[in-house]
């Protein structure tokens, strides 16, 4: 029934908004910059309460072969790369201009997908959206009154892993996975790479000295995160079951706008007229490629 869809979607705004502000917490205002533990947290969590639910039949999944897990694990370092330098990012950028850095995977993704279709006809509506949106995420750092360098170097990473996973997604759809067992993959990658990688690259020994690392707000900021995080995979995937993907994509774009309006009601957010414009017309960009791909499949 459509009500329950309109439910679902707004569940799932709302995990959406609370999961993207509690990292945000925990890696800006508590200053815990170091993504392999705190994303091996929340991956080694998300895990393990992925795996229970399937043995107790909370939600459907099969036995995964050895053979579609190693044919997925291109998509599982890109989503290594993704969450990664996603923390990277988040931790540096404030939250309406870490969105308009990110719509630009859409840009990633059309690049890759007529790149591999190129007898593919041009659609006009889209063309224009995808400029709209690069353009913004190009002037932004000119006008942004706190630039980061690092910060946008994160994002750069973070939204070219997430439009080349869009488009593996895609691609490989003859593995016979759901999306649950993908990422099921995914997690369970994840918690043995970032393990790995947390001396390294210093996160370890860096998190043994965090001077929050006894307080009882950071402990439930990271419990908080992991079950969001979780919570969130299991609103996306009911929700993607009942609607188009255009559908979901709505769904998205206001979760994000909901997230952007809010921020600066919970976060300092330095923002001027030129880089609230770039926002603004990153997201019209995205909102026309919405309806764009809408009406290509009319």
């Amino acid at each position: 029934m459509q009500w329950r869809r309109h439910i679902t979607g707004l569940a799932f705004s709302l995990v959406f908004v609370v999961s993207y502000f509690t990292n945000k917490f925990v890696l800006s205002v508590l200053k815990f910059t170091y993504p392999t533990l705190f994303q091996g947290w929340q991956t080694f969590i998300g895990a393990v309460l992925l795996l229970l639910s399937g043995k107790l039949g909370w939600v459907e999944m099969s036995r995964i072969t050895r053979s579609a897990a190693l044919s997925w694990l291109p998509g599982s370092f890109l989503f290594v790369g993704n969450i990664y330098a996603g923390s990277r990012a988040l931790s540096r950028l404030d939250i309406p201009f870490f969105f308009t850095l990110q719509n630009c995977s859409h840009v990633v993704s059309y690049m890759i997908f007529r790149v591999i279709h190129r007898q593919q006809k041009t659609q006009w509506l889209k063309f224009i959206s995808v400029c709209l949106v690069l353009f913004s995420a190009i002037n932004l750092p000119l006008y942004d009154p706190q630039f980061d360098h690092s910060g946008y170097l994160w994002a750069v990473c973070h939204l070219s892993c997430v439009g080349a996973y869009s488009v593996f997604q895609v691609q490989y759809k003859s593995i016979n996975l759901s999306d649950l067992e993908q990422q099921c993959i995914n997690y369970l990658f994840s918690v043995l790479l970032l393990a790995i990688a947390s001396h390294p690259t210093g996160d370890l020994p860096g998190a043994l000295e965090f001077p929050s690392l006894q307080s009882h707000t950071f402990h439930c900021g990271c419990c908080l995160s992991a079950l969001l995080g979780f919570l969130l995979l299991l609103a996306t995937v009911k929700l993607k079951s009942g609607l188009s993907l255009e559908h979901f994509g709505v769904w998205i774009f206001l979760s994000k706008v909901t997230a952007m309006f809010l921020s600066p009601f919970i976060f300092s957010v330095s923002v001027n007229a030129p880089s609230l414009l770039c926002v603004v017309i990153s997201h019209v960009g995205e909102a026309l490629l919405i309806y764009s791909e809408r009406d290509s499949q009319v």
